[in-house]
């Protein structure tokens, strides 16, 4: 919504303004909404960290820096979800619309939701797969009161959905 109010606002007629504003903005900003929307909701994994496990599956404390790690890897698969989610139908249904093969709008319109189911469902395993569910991430990059209380190279951590 915001570039379409940004454009209304400034009354820029222009085919570049209004194809960039309409066509290629949104995408992007709906990724970063998504990706901005995932580290709020888990800003306490940034705040009090989450459980970092050895190989046993032993917890061995909670690491702001694994919390860190998990919530920037969960958000930045959402955010390809959603954005290439938004702009691949947007791209094949400019393409549909030159081409001119949907002769109504309902056509159009029936057009884009199949897009957009089709790239939502291959998107979904794509983005869920981007990163492991349980992460690892290496001794040396965790907090001290944790290094003192194991001697694992590796640790590992539940990324979460």
């Amino acid at each position: 919504a915001f570039p379409l109010i940004f454009m209304d606002r400034y009354t820029s007629k222009s085919s570049l303004t209004q194809l960039v504003t309409k066509k290629l903005l949104p995408a992007p900003i709906l990724g970063l909404m998504s990706a901005f929307t995932v580290a709020v909701v888990r800003s306490p994994e940034f705040e009090n960290g989450i459980e970092v496990m050895d190989r046993n599956g032993k917890v061995v404390g909670l690491s702001q820096k694994a919390g860190e790690k998990a919530v920037r890897e969960t958000a930045l698969s959402r955010a390809v979800l959603f954005g290439t989610t938004f702009f691949l139908p947007a791209v094949l249904t400019y393409f549909v619309e030159r081409a001119k093969f949907a002769k109504t709008p309902r056509a159009l319109a029936s057009v884009r939701m199949f897009a957009i189911t089709s790239v939502l469902a291959g998107m979904l395993p794509v983005s869920l797969s981007m990163f492991p569910q349980c992460g690892e991430i290496k001794r040396a990059d965790l907090e001290p009161e944790i290094l003192s209380s194991t001697e694992e190279t590796e640790l590992f951590y539940n990324r979460g959905i």
